[in-house]
C-alpha cells in the first residue's frame, strides 16, 4: 500500500484516491458541505486555507492545504509510468 503525504505528516492511501480537485467551484463546495453533514469530511488543513480536495472511493472527502498539482506530483512519483519501464527493455 502506497501512502501519499498530504501535509503535516498526514498520509492518504494512493489506491483510494479517485480525484484531486480545486475547492473553488460551487459543486465542490456543496460536496464538502454534504460530507460535513454526513460525517465523512476529513480536514487535514490544520487551520490553513484549503487548496485541494481529495475525493476517495469510499466517499470520504479530504481537505488539504497543498495545491492539487503538488498532491498529483507526489502520486506520480509513487507510481512511475509503466511506459518508462517498457522503454528500457
Amino acid at each position: 500500500m502506497k501512502l501519499i503525504n498530504i501535509g503535516f505528516g498526514n498520509m492518504v492511501s494512493a489506491a483510494r484516491i479517485v480525484a484531486i480537485v480545486s475547492p473553488e467551484s460551487a459543486p465542490i463546495k456543496r460536496l464538502i458541505q454534504d460530507a460535513k453533514e454526513r460525517g465523512t469530511l476529513i480536514d487535514a488543513t490544520h487551520g490553513r486555507r484549503t487548496r485541494a480536495v481529495i475525493i476517495t472511493d469510499c466517499d470520504h472527502i479530504i481537505l488539504t492545504y497543498l495545491q492539487s498539482e503538488t498532491v498529483g506530483n507526489r502520486m506520480s512519483d509513487e507510481y512511475p509510468e509503466e511506459t518508462e519501464e517498457n522503454d528500457n527493455e
